[in-house]
């Protein structure tokens, strides 16, 4: 089931497992993006880059976040899939590109709805309290 991406508040944030964030991360970077998409269509340039370079914020997060030696092949995959979203989000802020943006949000979208699935159906996870407040940090920004 595909369901939209949402917006957090500190406290979803603070309460999530690892998983759950990580699907918070998705969600809100898709956000970002729709939301640049927008802008650029109103020729809100401020607006635009606001919510490109959240995108971009959570997609480096991600990108530098990702263990090759556990992960293997998929965080391979992943490595060069997040590597190519950041070339293209360049183009969202460089040349007022929206479908630049329309691009990394199809890609991101799989694999939202992924993380999200997991997020329903896996058991709850310890997480350090370090990693919460980084996450949060990212996720829970436009609450503010």
């Amino acid at each position: 089931m595909n369901r939209e991406p949402r917006d957090y508040g500190p406290e979803q944030v603070m309460a999530a497992d690892p998983v759950t964030l990580v699907a918070m991360l998705y969600d809100k970077a898709v956000l970002s993006l729709k939301a640049a998409v927008q802008a650029i269509h109103k020729d809100e340039i401020e607006v635009r880059w606001k919510n490109s370079h959240r995108a971009r914020e959570i997609i480096n997060h991600l990108f530098m976040t990702l263990d090759l030696e556990k992960g293997g092949e998929i965080a391979s995959n992943l490595e060069a899939l997040y590597a190519y979203m950041l070339q293209r989000l360049l183009d969202v802020d460089l040349k007022n590109n929206a479908r630049a943006a329309e691009e990394v949000i199809e890609l991101l979208e799989p694999l939202r709805a992924s993380w999200s699935e997991l997020a329903r159906t896996s058991a709850d996870i310890k997480i350090d309290e370090s990693d919460i407040v980084a996450v949060a940090a990212i996720v829970g920004e436009a609450a503010a």
